[in-house]
């Protein structure tokens, strides 16, 4: 391919991922610095079956709210079960696979069944709606046997 037709591409391909990502995103802002992660279990914890284990939620650089609570720069954790992130512009679904700690919490309680489970947090705005840019944390996966 020539030299200038590959730019091109490039450039086109770019803006187009570019403009697609803002198109999507919440419009609730999120500081740029937030950052989201899961304090406990760690990432490849083995857990004994049959016991309640706690997860409990870090945030930095952002505050927490209740939904319904709109506040800059705050939003409310959502704990992600075994799925992938949702639609960054729709409303975070509430079932067994993403559960909603819309009171603020920070910290819960599981018991899974024996298996391999990937866990992830998701921050959402006073509306459920993943915030712009989303602020979510990197999937750890946990062992239950």
């Amino acid at each position: 391919m020539h030299k200038p037709i590959r730019t091109l591409l490039i450039a086109a391909t770019t803006a187009f991922l570019l403009f697609a990502e803002g198109a999507v995103a919440g419009s609730t802002a999120a500081p740029a610095n937030a950052y989201l992660y899961i304090g406990w279990p760690n990432d490849g914890e083995v857990l004994p079956a049959g016991r309640p284990f706690k997860v409990w939620f870090g945030l930095r650089d952002m505050g927490v709210a209740p939904k319904d609570v709109s506040f800059p720069n705050t939003g409310h954790h959502h704990l992600l079960i075994d799925t992938d992130l949702p639609s960054p512009d729709q409303e975070i679904p509430s079932d067994r696979n993403h559960l909603h700690f819309g009171a603020g919490e920070t910290e819960t309680t599981l018991e899974l069944p024996p298996g391999r489970h990937t866990l992830q947090l998701l921050m959402g705005d006073d509306k459920h709606v993943p915030h712009n840019p989303p602020v979510y944390s990197r999937k750890i996966t946990i062992t239950v046997r």
